[in-house]
């Protein structure tokens, strides 16, 4: 039993959970107003997401899932905190926070109340739907180019200076990170021997590291709330971190590869991972040093991510075509990877 601040006792709730009613108490409390219609928002991975209305707005609230210590990708006012540091930012388009409250974890979990930004997020090359549903390609185009834009911009801000002084990740780090979950995953013979060399390339060959940057950690237009051609904001900052450029960057290329191999629409427009590379350089002012080895160690993550799906996908007795597209995905991933790390040798 958790002791409820002013007197009384507040029973534990169920992992993962937040009680609505505590919540909405909670959230007029850091808004200082009355806050009614609370209703949750499906789709959330690593928090708890609710909409709300306020002052005559809709706002939307963040909660760490109650019964777990919020750390990591459940440390919702860390999010905040990065959210508040980047509003002034030049270039760089975030939802306002409005307010927080602390609550009392694990069982009181703690919370944020921000902006609600109005939008479409909407992946072009992963996302199975009718052609013409999509937005129109000049649009889709003008999104991922602003994306580019934007990348260079949230880069070019110093983390020091904004006050955000985590510790920067080394390429080193990020590299075991990937291992390790690979480590903790059965992996068919290919796969295996494809990871092996990928990691003992990707580790002989690590580039001296860049100056270290506010990273998003998933740049990609479906973390982006935009109308017409305009980002009016990006989202899901759960994994943020500060590190090297580039691994930002690589990642966005991949997303926008249309040979990636689990895509859904290799067709659908919008641009090429050399258009958007050209694009942010040209924000940025510089080109961009050692890129192959950033779009390799990308598939390798991002094949390590595949395994640990499927995995768990495994224990849960779960399986269908999803599935089975992320376990064929893992050696496609680590062929391409090995194929740009061997390019030219």
């Amino acid at each position: 039993m958790t002791k409820r601040r002013g007197g009384g006792h507040r029973p534990a709730v169920a992992i993962g959970t937040a009680d609505p009613d505590d919540v909405l108490n909670r959230t007029a409390r850091a808004l200082g107003g009355d806050v009614t219609g609370l209703r949750e928002l499906k789709g959330g991975r690593s928090s708890l997401t609710y909409s709300a209305a306020w002052g005559g707005k809709t706002v939307v609230v963040k909660v760490a899932p109650g019964g777990l210590a919020p750390v990591r990708n459940r440390d919702v006012l860390r999010q905040a905190r990065l959210l508040s540091a980047l509003g002034p930012v030049e270039g760089v388009a975030v939802p306002e926070v409005y307010g927080q409250d602390a609550g009392d974890p694990p069982n009181v979990p703690p919370l944020f109340v921000m902006e609600f930004v109005p939008g479409e997020s909407y992946e072009p090359r992963h996302v199975d739907i009718p052609d013409t549903d999509r937005p129109a390609a000049e649009i889709v185009r003008a999104r991922a180019a602003a994306a580019a834009e934007m990348l260079a911009c949230l880069h070019a801000a110093d983390p020091q200076s904004l006050g955000l002084g985590d510790a920067p990740g080394t390429l080193a780090g990020e590299l075991g990170r990937w291992r390790a979950a690979f480590e903790s995953c059965t992996l068919e013979e290919k796969a295996a021997r494809l990871e092996a060399e990928c990691f003992r390339l990707l580790s002989a060959t690590i580039p001296d590291a860049a100056r270290p940057s506010v990273l998003h950690g998933d740049w990609r237009l479906g973390n982006m709330q935009c109308v017409g051609a305009e980002i009016r904001a990006v989202i899901d900052w759960e994994i943020w971190s500060v590190g090297d450029p580039r691994l930002d960057l690589a990642w966005m290329r991949l997303m926008s590869d249309p040979g990636h191999p689990t895509i859904l629409a290799p067709q659908a427009p919008s641009l090429d991972p050399d258009e958007l590379q050209a694009v942010y350089e040209k924000a940025s002012g510089a080109a961009v040093p050692d890129l192959p080895w950033f779009d390799a160690l990308a598939r390798y993550k991002q094949a390590s991510a595949s395994a640990l799906l499927v995995k768990n996908a495994q224990k849960r007795g779960d399986d269908g075509p999803a599935i089975d597209k992320s376990r064929r995905g893992v050696p496609s991933l680590l062929a391409v990877a090995h194929a740009q790390l061997t390019a030219g040798r």
